[in-house]
């Protein structure tokens, strides 16, 4: 005991030299002395209940074993009016021991010695329970209040103090702020990064080793507030927020995997925050409502870009010139930030969501395709209008060509898959629609522009010396600037297709049988002018960057030859070598070109279309047919082309 003495004396004199290092603290020596005054009296205030409760334990624990085991005539009342008064005493400190339990993080840092005396206590009562259990073996009494549990009821305490602190990081609500639930979060990763810091470095001094638990009562009751969070009528974005936190930033080195904490335990140790039912739950909530958000979404879009298309100004072009709206951008900006906050969740999930997007692209790609049947027939009612149809049409058809790129961008990005997908296939034929009609639209204005020009070829004006094919060439090459704004390799395809369209519509005028050459001079007349107007085909449109020139405007050539020839016993040659050429052209088609040429005898004919048939050539489908769709007028469809002309006039 003196030396205990001795020691204390020794730290008193080594606290007030501290105290006293310079000349200015001697002003204060009475405000420290007041201070040191009153944490004496509390250490003495604890000791005293102390000093009260020990020997009322010890007393009680043992002067009711002795009692117990000498007599049995004690009266029970008084015996229990004792132990009512010991109880009130332990109820007494129990509470006081809770209270500084409550605040052991304050009290950690600013007195440890107060935590370590609790637990202390708390120690020294599990060890009297176990007494007491094992002499209630023997004797079969057990002082009442035992066993108290105390270490359970500290945990106990732990929990709850634990619990509030996460529950009291709601500062907002979503009425009050749309991120409170981010902000929710980042407040509960920062406390319970700080609190187990100090945790790691004051508290574990305090407890016993087997004692500390801390960090699963952390894990725990976060689990526990993430799940109320769970079950709450959450918005998307919440969704992903709630579980990207779950699933990554939780055991991240910004919280359980902090440098600082790593010594304490393995984070891969931990059970999940949620279990995975209540993950797949929510995965599945946020698909539904993500769902129906994006087809909002581009549905809104879609109606915001049709608006443009009725501008009287020019849509903008790319850095290459080429004209395009700003629909590629929006849609693939709506996915490209769904696709980052799904790869914020997990790999799996982020797949999902990309299968999702392309389902959803391939919906819309088909509204969008009959929007543009929409705009085209609506503009058909007016050709002036809409003002900049035609560019805008281009537009239209250049967006696929980024919608393309822009999808494949996402799969490269966001998939690790290596086989096509679902949609992969549907949205490939969709967008190829939308391209095909989109050009085809586009000719169609060309050749509404060029139909009265081409009903003029092979007739008596035409033979007289019309200007039709310089027409022709003119307004074709016009448009073509225009169609320059295509992309590439669409725009090779429109030109290969004007050329094609531009020969098959003066071959129907051959099979129309507009003219019947009277005489050789006609034929030859007819025939040097088709040759010629070949040629002005095939120096357009090899200026415009066609390719199968030769074989399209040659057969404008090979039936010119026909016409030319002078010596009617070589025309079945001709003929012939015609056919070789072109082995998808038909009798009906021979028969025609024999009238047009005007003095074929009948016999003629008729040997002519014997010999072919007897030696037909068939048509193997390796080039690209000129004949096979062109109609040869019979003798009723050609009267009844006249009545509806002549009623035509008579309405007039």
């Amino acid at each position: 005991m003196e030396e205990t003495s001795r020691e204390a004396v020794a730290t008193a004199v080594q606290r007030v030299a501290g105290m006293l290092q310079r000349s200015d603290q001697l002003d204060k020596v009475e405000q420290y002395r007041r201070r040191e005054a009153r944490k004496k009296a509390s250490v003495e205030a604890r000791l005293k209940v102390l000093h009260h409760i020990k020997p009322a334990f010890g007393c009680s624990d043992g002067f009711n074993i002795s009692r117990y085991k000498n007599s049995i005539s004690v009266n029970s009342i008084n015996v229990f009016q004792f132990f009512c008064k010991v109880q009130r005493l332990s109820d007494e400190l129990a509470k006081q021991l809770w209270m500084v339990l409550q605040r052991s993080m304050v009290t950690v840092r600013r007195d440890p010695t107060m935590l370590v005396s609790v637990v202390r206590i708390i120690e020294r009562e599990e060890k009297l329970d176990r007494r007491m259990v094992d002499r209630k073996k023997q004797t079969g009494f057990i002082p009442p209040g035992r066993p108290k549990h105390w270490k359970d009821k500290m945990f106990q305490v732990l929990e709850g103090t634990v619990s509030t602190r996460i529950e009291g990081t709601q500062a907002v609500t979503r009425e009050a702020d749309k991120m409170w639930l981010v902000r929710l979060l980042e407040i509960t990763r920062k406390y319970v990064l700080d609190d187990l810091i100090v945790v790691k470095n004051l508290m574990v001094q305090c407890f016993p080793p087997h004692y500390n638990t801390f960090n699963s009562l952390y894990h725990n009751a976060v689990s526990t507030r993430v799940k109320e969070l769970a079950w709450e009528d959450l918005e998307a974005n919440e969704i992903v927020s709630l579980l990207t936190w779950v699933l990554n930033t939780y055991k991240s080195v910004e919280m359980m995997g902090h440098p600082d904490l790593c010594s304490e335990f393995d984070i891969n140790q931990l059970e999940p925050l949620l279990p995975q039912e209540v993950v797949d739950d929510l995965l599945s909530k946020y698909v539904k409502t993500f769902t129906s958000n994006i087809t909002g979404w581009l549905r809104k879009a879609l109606e915001t870009d049709k608006k443009d298309w009725l501008k009287e100004t020019e849509p903008e072009a790319d850095q290459d010139g080429y004209y395009q709206t700003t629909l590629p951008a929006i849609v693939f900006q709506m996915f490209e930030q769904n696709l980052q906050v799904a790869a914020q969740i997990d790999g799996d999930f982020k797949e999902q969501v990309l299968k999702l997007c392309l389902k959803q692209m391939n919906s819309f790609l088909m509204r969008y395709r009959e929007e543009v049947v929409a705009y085209k027939e609506e503009h058909l009612r007016d050709r002036q209008l809409p003002q900049c149809y035609i560019q805008y049409m281009i537009a239209i058809v250049n967006n696929c060509q980024t919608f393309k790129e822009s999808i494949n961008s996402l799969k490269r990005k966001y998939s690790q898959a290596l086989d096509p997908f679902d949609s992969d296939a549907a949205i490939e034929r969709t967008l190829g629609e939308v391209v095909k009609e989109g050009c085809q639209f586009l000719l169609d204005e060309v050749f509404l522009d060029l139909e009265s020009h081409l009903n003029e070829l092979l007739t008596r004006k035409w033979l007289a010396g019309s200007h039709a094919v310089d027409t022709i060439c003119v307004t074709v090459e016009d448009y073509f600037n225009d169609f320059n704004k295509v992309k590439k390799p669409f725009n090779q395809g429109m030109t290969n297709e004007a050329l094609r369209r531009v020969v098959v519509e003066y071959l129907k005028a051959v099979m129309q049988k507009r003219i019947t050459f009277k005489n050789a001079d006609e034929r030859k007349e007819g025939a040097e002018r088709m040759i010629k107007e070949a040629e002005q085909f095939k120096f357009l449109f090899k200026k415009l960057a066609g390719e199968d020139t030769d074989r399209l405007c040659g057969s404008i050539t090979a039936i010119a030859e026909v016409f030319k020839l002078t010596d009617p016993t070589l025309l079945f040659l001709e003929v012939t070598t015609l056919v070789s050429k072109y082995p998808d052209i038909r009798e009906d088609h021979i028969q025609a070109l024999l009238a047009v040429r005007g003095d074929a005898s009948r016999e003629m004919r008729q040997m002519i279309i014997g010999t072919l048939s007897e030696n037909k050539v068939s048509y193997s489908g390796t080039t690209q047919p000129i004949f096979k769709d062109i109609t040869v007028p019979t003798i009723t469809t050609t009267m009844t082309s006249m009545t509806s002309m002549a009623t035509a006039k008579l309405l007039k």
